[in-house]
């Protein structure tokens, strides 16, 4: 017998996927036990997750009680920024080196909030349009932010994101005149990928739609 033909072929990939599904899914119904829901915020670096963040925040924190755990490569930039800029309680996932959270690490960082003292946890995953879109974290929600910036094609580049998305927050509306961004052929390019996506259009920097924003996801909470 040859040699190669005596060579144990494992499907790596297929399992890991496989398992952190069956992780998810118990996380997600572990949080549903507990009456807390899981937002998970994805988009491409840049594109305003963590001012959006704070906007949601200042307009929440007072009608919910929220945590934040901001996933990044390294630093507690983003984490910083969120407890001074909000006094929501806030801390910080390192994924060493990972361009993605995957349902065990997200489990990691819930650990180390007191869920009974929680009603939403919105978990900033790390600034990526591919990873994160594969890997289930376990999450009630998951919503991307797109900036007007990145263009309105982004829905047929980046298909699987769009289509795991339950919400995708088109940020920088403000800026809209400078780029050639429209605003119903993007929403086309979206549903094709998710027709039930929910859109909303927001500007960070000015303040538009975050209200519509708040009130959207006050609503989804338990």
């Amino acid at each position: 017998m040859d040699d190669m033909d005596e060579v144990k072929i494992i499907e790596i990939k297929k399992s890991v996927f496989a398992d952190n599904e069956k992780d998810a899914d118990a996380l997600r119904d572990e949080l549903k036990r507990k009456g807390v829901y899981l937002l998970n915020l994805m988009s491409a670096p840049g594109s305003g997750k963590t001012s959006t963040l704070i906007q949601l925040l200042n307009r929440i924190k007072d009608k919910v009680r929220v945590a934040v755990m901001e996933a990044d490569i390294d630093s507690d930039v983003d984490a910083v920024k969120i407890k001074e800029k909000t006094g929501v309680p806030s801390i910080q996932l390192h994924t060493g080196g990972m361009c993605h959270l995957d349902a065990e690490m997200t489990r990691q960082g819930l650990d180390n909030l007191n869920l009974d003292e929680v009603d939403l946890v919105v978990l900033e995953n790390v600034g990526n349009l591919v990873c994160p879109a594969e890997f289930d974290t376990g999450a009630t929600c998951n919503a991307m932010i797109l900036s007007v910036s990145e263009g309105d094609d982004k829905p047929l580049k980046y298909p699987l994101m769009f289509t795991v998305c339950d919400l995708v927050i088109i940020n920088k509306m403000d800026v809209v005149p400078y780029f050639d961004f429209d605003l119903e052929r993007c929403k086309k390019y979206i549903h094709l990928r998710n027709s039930q996506a929910q859109i909303i259009p927001i500007s960070a920097k000015t303040g538009f739609g975050l209200d519509h924003l708040a009130d959207w996801l006050l609503k989804q909470l338990p």
